[in-house]
């Protein structure tokens, strides 16, 4: 199988989290999340486990819910924006989104929760926590890149799960599911995103020894 390089690269260096550019007035098809689920668990997982679940989250009300934890749990972090007066642009851009986000989350029209089946009792030796997350962050990305490629933005977002307690209890998840992410998932307002400002990987790479 030959692979269109250019489309490829392109998919890979343009999906971005998708903040301000998320369509909070056109409803997405049930269809389109389910497609971009089934490449989703096309992804690796350790042991073979298959341990990720889905929640996806329509309900207006529930979405609302959501969206008041994630202002709780974001609200002291992103209060720290104004720190961020000597950032870069970019950073200063990454940040108002993210107030932005803060603010509308409940407009989104989908809410998708990664989980993971068998919550492991803490404390978790860091060997079974990276291969745990490691089990589910790759189907996560899978899902990005096949909701970039139908005109979907998502952002991977964590504050939430400050307040995963109220949040399972919301969402009605048993004790031995794990929630791992939230990502807001919407048409994008354009699909002219760019590559990101990275340090030249010269710069942050070792051979052999650091």
């Amino acid at each position: 199988m030959t692979f269109d390089l250019s489309v490829t690269d392109k998919l890979l260096s343009t999906t971005r989290a998708v903040r301000k550019r998320l369509d909070l007035t056109r409803e997405v098809p049930r269809e389109l999340i389910n497609e971009c689920l089934e490449l989703a668990v096309q992804a690796p997982t350790g042991s073979n486990s298959q341990t990720w679940r889905w929640l996806v989250v329509e309900d207006a009300k529930q979405r609302a819910a959501l969206a008041d934890l994630y202002r709780k749990g974001a609200a002291g972090y992103l209060s720290d924006a104004g720190a961020q007066a000597g950032a870069d642009d970019q950073t200063k851009r990454v940040f108002s989104s993210a107030v932005y986000l803060m603010e509308h989350l409940h407009e989104v029209p989908v809410h998708l929760i990664p989980c993971v089946q068998g919550k492991p009792a803490d404390p978790i030796p860091l060997a079974m926590a990276s291969g745990m997350y490691g089990s589910i962050y790759p189907a996560i990305w899978s899902f990005q890149l096949a909701a970039r490629a139908r005109g979907l933005g998502t952002a991977l977002t964590t504050l939430h799960l400050i307040h995963q307690a109220e949040a399972a209890e919301i969402l009605g998840l048993p004790d031995d599911v794990l929630q791992v992410a939230l990502l807001p998932v919407a048409y994008t307002l354009g699909t002219d995103f760019k590559r990101a400002k990275r340090p030249p990987v010269a710069e942050i790479t070792h051979w052999n020894k650091w």
